[in-house]
């Protein structure tokens, strides 16, 4: 399985690795981009079992042009064939273009410049996105099947595509944490993610942030690999938190709050519903789908939306009962029914004498 360490792949590939390897899967976890940070080493050494593969290969969107993903496609089925793999996950999916691959190929699409484009942007793809786009169709091509996180993504990716079929759901899913109650503290928002991003368009919510009486306070970074920035002059940055300091900003219970204009998931969303706080989305067909009626929802660059949105949640019993509603959709999104779902497309691809489970 590939991943990257620069995103939320990262905790996907971890949670999915951890509950396959309990059913006896065997897992090399292939480490695209930059190199994991120590905590995200001690995350996945934390994984019994788990084989962790730093392949120094770049990441599919990191990449000058398209002859440097297929090279880096090629020495990825090489060390596919050096480790006995019965089957090949790609969190990356351009990266079976232009490659023959000795076992399946099951291509989950993350998210992609393409789709990014046309949420963020206005005006035709560029040529620097184009190569991309058309790499990246050639990968789903070859791919023996195709899944993505969420029906919307889905038909996004099929139609951006011209995909025949439309890529198989598997929501994502996480193990709910173990809350511990924090002390009470004055109301307050949060938000986290790649801050840098524009598809998680936090300029909304610096300006947000502006109109309220009580902190908004966003984790992340606000540099991006490639060079890209964010300034913000309102919003109370927190830095990258790890997992046990997310946990406890979470335990708070702020009301969490998301206005990007591009999600083609939203884990960070999922571990604040799991953790019982009130969710003030915005209003993508993403978002909709996967939340119904359990949050709030205001236009993606409505400032002053959010901002009120995010004021009627300063009373505690509207806080409350938000918070119990975003908590019980919650738990449609278990790591056990993403890895259920996940092992179900792997037992159509690998034949019936099971080479992926090892006895138990």
């Amino acid at each position: 399985m590939t991943t990257d360490a620069v995103g939320g792949v990262w905790s996907y590939a971890l949670t999915l690795c951890r509950g396959l390897l309990a059913r006896q899967v065997r897992v090399t976890l292939a480490v695209l981009g930059p190199p994991p940070g120590a905590t995200q080493r001690l995350e996945a050494a934390a994984i019994p079992g788990l084989r962790l593969l730093d392949t120094g290969l770049m990441l599919d969107w990191m990449v000058p042009d398209a002859a440097a993903v297929r090279d880096a496609g090629g020495r990825l089925a090489a060390l596919a064939r050096d480790c006995g793999a019965d089957l090949l996950h790609l969190n990356s999916p351009a990266l079976a273009a232009g490659n023959r691959f000795p076992i399946p190929v099951l291509a989950f699409c993350h998210s992609c410049m393409a789709s990014w484009w046309a949420a963020v942007r206005s005006g035709p793809l560029p040529s620097d996105f184009t190569w991309h786009r058309d790499l990246l169709a050639e990968g789903y091509r070859v791919a023996d099947l195709v899944a993505a996180p969420s029906a919307a993504f889905a038909a996004a990716t099929q139609s951006l595509y011209g995909l025949p079929e439309r890529p198989r759901l598997v929501f994502n899913g996480t193990a709910p944490w173990a809350m511990r109650g924090a002390s009470p503290t004055p109301f307050f928002a949060f938000t986290a993610g790649r801050l840098w991003d524009e598809g998680k368009n936090l300029a909304t919510l610096d300006a947000a942030a502006a109109q309220l009486p009580f902190p908004l306070l966003a984790a992340g970074p606000v540099e991006g690999p490639g060079g890209a920035r964010i300034d913000l002059r309102h919003l109370q940055t927190q830095g990258s938190l790890d997992r046990a300091a997310m946990q406890a900003m979470l335990a708070r219970q702020p009301a969490f709050v998301s206005a990007a204009r591009y999600e083609p998931f939203g884990l960070a969303v999922l571990e604040a519903a799991q953790a019982g706080c009130p969710l003030v989305l915005s209003d993508i067909p993403t978002f909709r789908e996967i939340w119904g009626g359990a949050a709030d929802y205001v236009a993606s660059g409505d400032a002053a939306g959010f901002a009120a949105a995010l004021r009627r949640l300063a009373a505690p019993r509207l806080r409350q009962a938000r918070g119990e509603a975003a908590r019980r959709r919650a738990a449609r999104y278990t790591a056990d029914a993403m890895v259920t779902a996940t092992l179900d497309l792997y037992r159509e691809l690998v034949p019936a004498r099971a080479f992926l489970e090892t006895p138990a």
